[in-house]
């Protein structure tokens, strides 16, 4: 038998290689039509993919809680999404990406030290390793100064990020895929609100779709490797290993669009390995 804590790292980095693909794609294509028009239609190309999915093998629908929760992840999910884009959006990328990032990682883990008790101490170091890796790998600018009103909405974004990981590991034992269709469905939901309010929305050409396609299908894998991991073993391992998705995004850009890495970038790629081997003894 597969021990447990193999599975949780396991089903952690293959979400976070999908969720790195995701957002490689993803910023590829907000680069060619409107970031949140993109956003959008990830989330509904996760609903059909996700309640597909779950006819197709047959799970069976859960109990309510269950899809209550899983509503409450997809609230949280794209209030943080609205947060980080409106944050990157006001410049500052090199603060608020790692800022979000580290205390989306951070927020599980102190969920679980007061809920599921403290792991042990190797894994505690790999995880704060893995929380200076996300931080050198995001970061990508020097000198920046930062107010007290910057913090805001990484802070925001970060919190809603880690509140989704939390709810999602609150999902039914006995299913996955339709409880994360409702996270998509009531994601969907808030991100049109949004957009209603905030005015008109181009929708993307016909020529980026492709690549916004490739966006939700690696998006949706990694929300369900990462409801999988959850499932399989601690919330704070299934996080933290999760949360490295930057290295996925960051080495796909450096493998296809040839960008430069900075030093610390390769530093931080250096910090994650260590701390994926941390975690996992």
């Amino acid at each position: 038998m597969i021990p447990a804590e193999f599975l949780v790292v396991f089903f952690g980095l293959i979400s976070a290689a999908s969720w790195g693909a995701g957002d490689f794609s993803g910023g590829f294509a907000s680069k060619k039509a409107n970031v949140y028009a993109v956003v959008l239609i990830t989330q509904a190309i996760g609903v059909f993919l996700l309640a597909g999915s779950a006819y197709i093998i047959g799970e069976k629908f859960p109990p309510l809680d269950g899809m209550v929760w899983g509503v409450l992840a997809g609230i949280f999910i794209s209030i943080a999404l609205l947060s980080l884009y409106k944050g990157l959006s006001l410049g500052k990328m090199g603060f608020v990406a790692p800022v979000s990032a580290v205390v989306a990682a951070g927020v599980p883990v102190i969920y679980a030290a007061l809920f599921e008790g403290l792991p042990e101490v190797h894994k505690l170091l790999g995880f704060v390793v893995a929380l200076i890796a996300v931080w050198l790998i995001a970061a990508d600018s020097e000198g920046i100064t930062v107010q007290k009103k910057d913090l805001y909405l990484p802070l925001a974004a970060g919190m809603g990020f880690g509140l989704f990981f939390i709810t999602i590991d609150m999902v039914s034992e006995t299913a996955v895929l339709w409880p994360l269709t409702a996270a998509r469905i009531a994601a969907v939901g808030v991100l049109l609100v949004f957009i209603a309010l905030s005015g008109p929305v181009e929708m993307p050409g016909r020529s980026v779709l492709p690549v916004i396609l490739v966006a939700g299908i690696f998006d949706t894998g990694g929300n369900t490797f990462y409801a999988l991991a959850s499932q399989a073993g601690r919330l704070d391992i299934a996080s933290v290993t999760s949360s490295l998705y930057p290295a996925g995004t960051v080495l796909l850009a450096w493998l296809i669009l040839k960008e430069k890495l900075a030093q610390k970038q390769w530093m931080g790629v250096a910090a994650a390995l260590v701390a994926i081997v941390l975690i996992s003894i």
